[in-house]
């Protein structure tokens, strides 16, 4: 071998040990992190395209239960229930229906596999965008595979070693009433025999193989047009037999999602805790069109469209944090979302605030598709029907009943509402005096209050953007309601009832029964006293001005509970993630430690912001400190160890924070990179000292979307001293959106 030939060899050797320490970025997801919840719903180890139609999972209570129940089909919603569900057996007596013990589990975003205690049999999964592929291997050598639905329908041998089958799904909207369906087709890999039984709400299909068989395989397509569409799928996503062949290619689409953001720095936890959240950023929306149809359940039709049509939405907490992610990595997709949800408008009559698969799910505050939709637009989305999503949200504010876990047309109270700027409370123990109150969810009459508020203030920047001065006026007069609850002698907001009067006795850290729902949101008062995304200074202002802002936000760090966590836990069970009163469990908190940026002390924000992120997200199973809700919670996740997050969405900039990695690239729309550079970084080192944007210094701790939509560098100087001055000059705080500068804003005009 010649020196040449030497150098080459060992070059070939180096390069290979190098890449053999880099990771694929789905490599570092670990889908069992938060899967045994804090208190409420745990994560479940969804395997899936990003945005896809099949989600598959193993049934069961939380990722420490050692028992399996069955593995879905497809889920029809996060957190609401799955479609067809299946078991492997071995013919022994009680089979069916009967959880299984298992171990040797492997969880991965595109390929799941468990092997069950007893029977020694593995159960492998991989999908397609609509299709899925099982693969069962049984040492036993009697192979039985057990199918059912059990809300209704049918289930069936097809012929051929197949089986087709209905599910009904039942819309309990008021706004989108109805029974849709999903259908299945599938195959199996070898000869087959097929009984069928009746069970409670459904039927049972018992599926049996040739004793000697050691492996079968099950492929299938999922459709919620019919049965023939779905078989359909199959033969379009699964035309052969390759298990192996589905999961590479699964593997490789997730790693193209996910290496849209790079990273280096940080420890392996770290990248673990990073790369996960984002993982669960595409849990939704669900693009469900099929071979350029989908259909409907916002007006049961199926319906012909060039655009992919996407369900699955809960805005209350995705519209925070997940949407402008996503906005900022996929516009073009977030197009088509926004467009989707004008298709409900046009199909129903209202713009959804949780549009799941089966419709319209009544659930939570507020008119959330405002501060997404003023989001996307101030950052440039243009290409859906601005005008109608601009008709719907004035209908919902105006037209619209604000009632908590209520949709459709305006109550009494709304009128009250409206003519007085605010949601009567009533007095704890009297008595509801209005039906279209949910029994459950009562008024909630604050948070509703502060909801209107913000979300008529980003509807006012919309009509500003179309020259619509009339209305303009009519919703900026409107964002100031949340003054009418404001108390500034408490120093608190705090409940009025239908008189004008301030509701006493009222604790604003215990008050409004359970989840403090009269008065409320999940949360108590101490969380929704920075509920003013909109007008934060205006918010100082009541509080008494900056200086006693800073100590009440400081302070809502440290406020003790008052009592037993038990008794503070009952009551409060959403209010996870505790320090001091701030709750990192829930979405209305995720903007709260940002604010430190608005009042000239941005090195606090560097800290707490740190400080939550190492604390209560882990690769752990309780490595989530509150309901997930499909990205809603993770989206805060990737933002802040990035470094940055959109406080007010509806204002088109982001507020810097500090971070965890030394350098993050980021990949945009049309080929365009972002560049985040930290020197110096490190765990101590958190506190940034000195920033520049594309070269050039910045003395301010937030950037506009326009700064970075066509790529760019930040480069940020670290230290483990915080450098007080920066952001501290109040020319240099963030914009308030209630004065923000149209400049600022940079909204396009309609067409």
């Amino acid at each position: 071998m010649t020196i040449m030939e030497r150098i080459f060899a060992l070059f070939i050797t180096a390069a290979f040990l190098s890449a053999a320490t880099i990771h694929a970025q789905v490599d570092y997801v670990d889908p069992s992190m938060g899967g045994q919840g804090v208190l409420l719903e745990p994560t479940r180890p969804t395997v899936s395209l990003p945005n896809s139609m099949v989600r598959v999972y193993p049934v069961r209570k939380d990722q420490l239960d050692d028992q399996i129940h069955s593995f879905p089909l497809t889920i029809i919603s996060h957190r609401m229930g799955e479609l067809f569900w299946l078991m492997p057996g071995d013919g022994s007596s009680g089979a069916w229906n009967r959880p299984q013990a298992y171990d040797q589990e492997v969880e991965t975003p595109y390929y799941y596999s468990a092997r069950f205690d007893g029977s020694l049999i593995q159960t492998e999964f991989t999908p397609t965008a609509r299709c899925g592929c099982f693969r069962f291997t049984f040492p036993s050598g009697k192979p039985v595979v057990l199918l059912a639905n059990r809300q209704g329908g049918d289930f069936s041998n097809a012929g051929d070693n197949s089986v087709s089958g209905i599910e009904n799904i039942v819309s309990q909207s008021s706004v989108t009433p109805g029974t849709m369906h999903a259908y299945v087709y599938g195959e199996f890999s070898a000869p087959v025999k097929i009984e069928s039984a009746d069970i409670d709400n459904g039927k049972r299909l018992t599926v049996s193989a040739s004793d000697g068989q050691k492996v079968l395989e099950f492929r299938y397509g999922i459709s919620f047009i019919s049965i023939e569409q779905a078989e359909k799928n199959l033969q379009e996503e699964i035309p052969a037999w390759d298990f192996d062949k589905i999961k590479h290619a699964a593997k490789d689409r997730w790693n193209e999602v996910l290496g849209q953001i790079q990273v280096k720095g940080g420890t392996l936890d770290q990248k673990k805790v990073f790369y996960t959240s984002l993982y669960r950023c595409y849990e939704r929306m669900v693009n469900i069109t099929e071979d350029g149809q989908y259909y409907s359940a916002f007006d049961h039709q199926v319906h012909q469209d060039p655009r992919p049509f996407y369900v699955d939405n809960w805005l209350w907490d995705t519209y925070r944090a997940l949407e402008p992610l996503q906005t900022l990595l996929n516009p073009e997709m977030e197009a088509d979302k926004l467009q989707s949800f004008v298709r409900m408008y046009e199909q129903s009559g209202w713009l959804p605030t949780f549009s799941v698969l089966w419709g319209n799910h009544e659930c939570m505050t507020g008119n959330p598709i405002a501060p997404w939709t003023a989001d996307a637009w101030a950052k440039g989305i243009t290409n859906f029907d601005i005008a109608a999503a601009y008709a719907g949200i004035k209908k919902n504010s105006v037209e619209g009943t604000w009632l908590p876990w209520r949709r459709g047309p305006k109550s009494s109270l709304d009128d009250f509402f409206a003519g007085h700027g605010y949601m009567p409370a009533l007095h704890p123990g009297e008595k509801e005096t209005n039906d279209r109150v949910h029994p459950r969810e009562r008024r909630q009459a604050v948070s509703v209050t502060l909801a209107q508020s913000y979300d008529d203030w980003c509807t006012a920047q919309l009509a500003r953007s179309f020259g619509n001065d009339a209305d303009y006026q009519f919703f900026l007069k409107r964002a100031d309601d949340y003054k009418n609850v404001f108390r500034q002698d408490k120093g608190h907001v705090w409940p009025k009832d239908a008189d004008g009067n301030w509701i006493e006795p009222y604790d604003p850290g215990f008050s409004g029964g359970q989840g403090g729902r009269d008065y409320t949101t999940e949360n108590n008062g101490y969380t929704y006293d920075w509920d003013v995304q909109h007008d934060l200074a205006g918010l100082f202002e009541l509080m008494g001005g900056r200086t006693n802002a800073e100590a009440k936000l400081d302070q809502l760090f440290r406020e003790p509970l008052g009592m037993s966590k038990y008794d503070f836990w009952y009551k409060f069970p959403d209010a996870s993630g505790l320090v001091g009163q701030f709750s990192m469990g829930n979405e209305p908190s995720l903007h709260i430690p940002y604010i430190y940026n608005y009042l000239g002390a941005p090195w606090k924000t560097q800290s707490r912001v740190r400080m939550l992120i190492d604390t209560w997200f882990t690769d752990t199973t309780l490595g989530m400190p509150g309901d997930e809700d499909g990205g809603g919670m993770s989206a805060f996740v990737v933002f802040s160890m990035m470094g940055f997050y959109p406080v007010t969405p509806g204002v088109p900039i982001y507020d810097l924070c500090s971070p965890v990695f030394d350098r993050i690239t980021i990949h945009l729309h049309d080929g365009k990179t972002l560049k985040i550079i930290c020197r110096n970084n490190s765990k101590d080192n958190k506190y940034i000292q000195s920033i520049q944007l594309n070269g050039k210094p910045l003395g301010q701790v937030w950037f506009r979307h326009a700064d970075i939509a066509s790529g760019g560098t930040l480069e940020l100087q670290m230290g483990n001293t915080p450098n007080e001055k920066l952001g501290a000059d109040p020319a240099d705080f963030p914009p308030s959106a209630m004065t923000v500068n149209p400049a600022v804003l940079s909204l396009p005009a309609k067409d």
